[in-house]
């Protein structure tokens, strides 16, 4: 672990307190896009776990969507679940309220906690990937596990 990126060790640190068992690998090639992780993993697209950030058009609060790599997010029906319009931050904002650079952002280890909605089709996995803090760094988890460790509800996106 001592080898891995400084913000894959926080990854994998954030993990191991909220009680995931996880081992947070560095792939040899890029695992940015949901089709690349599946690639590097060895897994279908779906298994990958896409951490998306929102942010509140009216409030401002950031939310966090754990989407399969096989779903896109219909903007207007979770603003409809959320209670407010959705807007994307750019990639600055996504690193002030996550920590992390697009493409390596991880579903848990946040500095605050933000309210998550989890994609109900990763949870007919006995595993998912998901990014841990870089754009060739992953690890493998349950998916059920991971919802309950990011304090995430289920949604069918």
């Amino acid at each position: 672990m001592d080898q891995l990126p400084e913000s894959a060790r926080r990854v994998a640190a954030a993990a191991a307190a909220a009680g995931l068992a996880v081992n947070v690998v560095e792939m040899p090639d890029s695992t940015r896009t949901a089709e690349e992780a599946a690639r590097a993993c060895g897994c279908e697209v779906a298994q990958i776990v896409k951490s998306l950030v929102f942010v509140g058009a009216a409030s401002g609060q950031p939310y966090l969507l754990l989407v399969s790599g096989a779903n896109r997010v219909d903007e207007m029906a979770v603003a409809a679940e959320l209670g407010e319009p959705l807007v994307r931050p750019d990639g600055r904002r996504v690193r002030e309220i996550t920590g992390y650079a697009i493409g390596g952002i991880p579903p848990i280890g946040h500095p605050e906690p933000m309210r998550t909605l989890i994609d109900a089709r990763l949870l007919t996995y006995e595993v998912v990937w998901a990014a841990a803090g870089t754009p060739r760094c992953v690890f493998a988890v349950d998916p059920a596990a991971l919802a309950r460790a990011a304090s995430a509800t289920t949604y069918a996106f």
